[in-house]
C-alpha cells in the first residue's frame, strides 16, 4: 500500500481541525461555565438584597404590631414579648419546615441551572 502526498495532507488537515475543534469545546465549556456561575452569583445577590429588604420591613410591621396591640395588653413590655414569641414561633417553623422551604427549592434550582441543555442542541 503506497502513500501518497494527498493522504499525508488530508491526515494534517484532519489533525488540525482535530485540534482547532478541541480549542472550540473548551471555549464553549469556558463560556457555560461564565454562564452558569453568573446566573448563581445574581440569584444569590438577589437573595441577600431582597432578605435585606425584608428584615427591614419586618422590624418595622413588628414595631407597628407592638404599638398597635399595646392598648389592649396592657403596655409596650407585654406586646414587645408576645411580638417577640411570634416572631421565634416563625423562626423555629422555619427551621422545622427548612426542608421543604429552603432545601429543597435551592437543590432544584442549582440542579436546573447545572442540568439544563443548551439551546442549540
Amino acid at each position: 500500500m503506497f502513500v501518497d502526498n494527498d493522504s499525508i495532507k488530508n491526515v494534517r488537515e484532519l489533525i488540525q481541525d482535530f485540534k482547532k475543534y478541541l480549542q472550540l469545546q473548551k471555549e464553549y465549556t469556558q463560556l457555560e461555565i461564565t454562564e452558569k456561575v453568573t446566573t448563581i452569583i445574581s440569584s444569590i445577590l438577589l437573595i441577600t438584597i431582597m432578605a435585606i429588604l425584608g428584615m427591614i420591613v419586618l422590624f418595622y410591621l413588628s414595631l407597628a404590631f407592638v404599638y398597635l396591640l399595646a392598648p389592649y395588653v396592657g403596655g409596650l413590655i407585654v406586646s414587645f414579648t408576645i411580638t417577640a414569641g411570634i416572631v421565634l414561633l416563625v423562626m423555629l417553623m422555619a427551621y422545622v419546615f427548612r426542608q421543604h422551604l429552603i432545601i429543597t427549592p435551592l437543590v432544584n434550582f442549582l440542579a436546573n441551572i447545572f442540568a439544563k441543555k443548551p439551546k442549540d442542541e
